[in-house]
C-alpha cells in the first residue's frame, strides 16, 4: 500500500525567510523564540526600520546596531544579495535611510575584510535622489572620519553625475544642509574637469554650484537657464510677491512650494498661491499638504485636478509613497473631498495583496508593543498597519474572519489566555472607511501577546484554509507554541511589523512562514506557496 505516492501529495514548498527548526530564545514577553539567519532577520529588520527610532522591546541605538552588525555580516558571505536587497529597499520599499546607512556599512565591511569588488556599485545603487549624496558623505563622516575609501568616492560620484540638475540644486542644495552639493563634488573630485562632465552644460552646473557654495560674486552661466529665471523670479517677487502666481512662471523657474510660501509670506492670498504652485508639485508634496489646501479654501477645480492626481494608480505606483502615508494624510485632512481619491490611491497602494480561495482566519496583534511608532511624527503606528494590510487581505479573500487580539491579562486579570474581538468585514466598503470602524470602535485592545492562545481561540479545523497573523512576534508564553496551535498542514503565514530578533515560530517550510515589511510586496509570496512554488525574495533573488 502507498504510503507516500498518494493524489493529494505535493512537494512541500519553501520560502527564503528562514528560522531554526528549533527554539533557541526566548521573544520579550518570553514564549519560545526562534532565531532568524542572517538574511531574514536583516530583511524584517530593515523594512521596517526607520534608523533611530525607538521602538516597544528596542532603543534606537540597539536596534540601529543590530543592523549594522547584519548588513556587515550579509555584506562579506554574499554581495550579490546583499546589493539587490539594498536597491529594493531604497526603491521598491522606499526606505530611504536604512538602504543609505546599509551601503555604508556593507562597503566598510569589505575593506576591512579586504574584499573591495562590487562596493562602488553599490553605493551607486541606492543613491537615488539628489540629496543622499550629502546623506552618505555626512553618514561616513560621522562614523568612520573624513578620508572616504574609493568604492565611497566612486560611487557618489557616479549618482552626482546621473541625479544633479538645475531643478535639485534649487530643491536641495539648501544653507541648512551640512554638506552642499559644492561640499560633496570637490570631496569626489566630479569638477567640471571630470571626463563625463567636461564640455557639457553639467560642467557649468558644478562650477555654479562651487562658486556660490564660496559665495564668489560670479555670473550664473547662460546655459542655466532654470537657476537664471529663478533668480529674475526672486527679484520680481521681493518687489512684488504676486510675480509667484503665474503657475508657468513658478514651474519654469523651478521655484518649489517652500520657497514660494516664503517669499510670498502674508503678501498674496494663499488659495491664488497654492494655486499657481500645485501644478508643478510633486506626488508626495501634494500628499502632505491637503490640510493646507483645503485652509487656504482652495477652488474645488483645483481641489479636482490634485485629487485625480493622488488616485491615478500610475502616480501611486511611480510615488512609492508606503500604504500607511495615505492614512495618515486622510486622517490628517479635514474635508472629505479627499477621502475617496486617497481611498483609491490606498487600494491602487496594496494592489499586490492577492485574492485568496477558501476560508482564511486574519488575527491582528493589538497588544500594547503594538502602538508604538514607526517615525517621531507619531503618525501612523504598527497596530495601524496590522490593521491596514489584515482588513485589504480580508477584502480580497473569498471568506475571512478577521480578529483583534491581546491577552486576557489586562481585562480579566488572568495571565493565560487571549482577549480577542472579530471585527464585521462590510461587502464593498472602502479601505479607509472599515479602518474608521475599527479605530472608532474599539479593535485597538492594548495589554499582552497571547498569540497561541488567540490561535486555538478562533481556528476551527476542516473550516479554515490558512491562518494569517499580524504581528510584532512577541508572543508570551500561554501553553503550546503559535506553530503547534494548529495543525501542521494547515498553512500559518506570519506577517511581521517589527524586526525583533527572535520570533514566535520556525519558517522557511512546512506550513510555517514568515513575511514582513511596510508594503504589499511579500503578500504575493502566499499564493505561489500554496500551489507548490518555491518562493523567492521580493527582487527575486534566489
Amino acid at each position: 500500500m502507498s504510503k507516500f505516492n498518494k493524489r493529494a501529495a505535493r512537494t512541500a514548498a519553501r520560502s527564503p525567510f528562514a528560522t531554526g527548526a528549533a527554539s533557541s530564545g526566548v521573544t520579550y514577553e518570553g514564549a519560545p523564540g526562534y532565531a532568524r539567519d542572517a538574511k531574514t532577520e536583516l530583511f524584517l529588520l530593515a523594512v521596517t526600520n526607520m534608523v533611530g527610532e525607538q521602538t516597544f522591546y528596542e532603543t534606537g541605538r540597539d536596534r540601529d546596531s543590530r543592523y549594522a552588525e547584519l548588513v556587515r555580516e550579509v555584506a562579506v558571505d554574499d554581495l550579490t544579495w546583499l546589493t539587490g536587497f539594498l536597491g529594493w529597499l531604497r526603491s521598491e520599499a522606499n526606505m530611504r535611510s536604512a538602504s543609505l546607512v546599509g551601503a555604508a556599512e556593507a562597503v566598510k565591511a569589505r575593506l576591512d575584510a579586504k574584499r573591495d569588488g562590487g562596493s562602488r556599485q553599490l553605493v551607486a545603487s541606492v543613491l537615488q535622489r539628489a540629496d543622499e549624496p550629502g546623506e552618505l558623505l555626512a553618514y561616513w563622516h560621522s562614523r568612520y572620519g573624513r578620508a572616504e575609501p574609493k568604492p565611497v568616492k566612486r560611487g557618489i560620484a557616479d549618482a552626482v553625475i546621473r541625479l544633479y540638475d538645475e531643478f535639485a540644486m534649487l530643491k536641495y542644495d539648501t544653507v541648512s544642509s551640512g554638506y552642499r552639493f559644492a561640499d560633496v563634488i570637490e570631496r569626489v573630485h566630479v569638477t567640471g574637469e571630470h571626463p563625463e562632465v567636461k564640455g557639457t552644460w553639467k560642467g557649468e552646473l558644478y562650477e555654479y554650484a562651487i562658486d556660490r557654495r564660496h559665495n564668489r560674486d560670479n555670473p550664473v552661466p547662460e546655459t542655466l537657464a532654470m537657476i537664471r529665471a529663478n533668480a529674475e523670479l526672486r527679484a520680481r517677487a521681493a518687489q512684488d510677491p504676486r510675480a509667484l502666481l503665474d503657475a508657468g512662471v513658478v514651474r519654469a523657474a523651478g521655484m518649489t512650494w517652500e520657497d514660494a510660501l516664503s517669499l510670498a509670506g502674508g503678501k498674496v492670498s494663499r488659495r491664488d498661491l497654492w494655486a499657481a504652485l500645485i501644478p508643478s508639485m510633486g506626488y508626495m508634496a501634494l500628499l502632505r499638504n491637503l490640510r493646507n489646501f483645503d485652509e487656504a479654501g482652495v477652488d474645488d477645480d483645483v481641489a479636482g485636478t490634485v485629487a485625480e492626481r493622488l488616485a491615478d494608480p500610475a502616480r501611486v505606483a511611480r510615488s512609492r509613497q508606503l500604504p500607511m502615508r495615505f492614512l495618515a494624510a486622510y486622517r490628517a485632512a479635514p474635508s472629505l473631498r479627499w477621502s475617496h481619491p486617497l481611498d483609491k490611491a490606498l487600494s491602487a497602494s496594496v494592489a499586490s495583496i492577492p485574492a485568496l480561495r477558501g476560508r482564511t482566519l486574519i488575527l491582528v496583534d493589538t497588544s500594547s508593543s503594538m502602538n508604538s511608532t514607526f517615525s517621531k511624527d507619531g503618525t501612523v503606528k504598527r497596530w495601524d498597519a496590522a490593521a491596514l494590510f489584515a482588513l485589504a487581505l480580508g477584502a480580497r479573500c473569498d471568506h475571512a474572519d478577521v480578529v483583534s487580539f491581546s491577552s486576557t491579562a489586562k481585562f480579566l486579570g488572568q495571565q493565560h489566555g487571549a482577549h480577542t474581538r472579530q471585527f464585521s468585514l462590510v461587502r464593498g466598503e472602502s479601505l479607509l472607511r472599515s479602518l474608521d470602524r475599527w479605530q472608532n470602535g474599539g479593535w485597538f485592545l492594548g495589554g499582552g501577546t497571547a498569540t497561541a492562545a488567540a490561535v486555538r481561540q478562533h481556528y476551527r479545523d476542516s473550516f479554515h484554509t490558512r491562518v494569517v497573523i499580524l504581528t510584532d512576534e512577541q508572543a508570551a508564553h500561554d501553553g503550546p507554541e503559535v506553530s503547534l496551535s494548529l495543525p501542521g498542514q494547515v498553512p500559518l503565514y506570519t506577517w511581521n511589523l517589527a524586526g525583533y530578533r527572535y520570533g514566535h515560530g520556525p519558517s522557511g517550510s512546512g506550513n510555517r512562514h514568515v513575511f514582513g515589511g511596510l508594503t504589499d510586496t511579500a503578500f504575493r509570496m502566499v499564493p505561489w506557496l500554496e500551489s507548490g512554488r518555491d518562493a523567492t525574495w521580493p527582487w527575486g533573488a534566489s
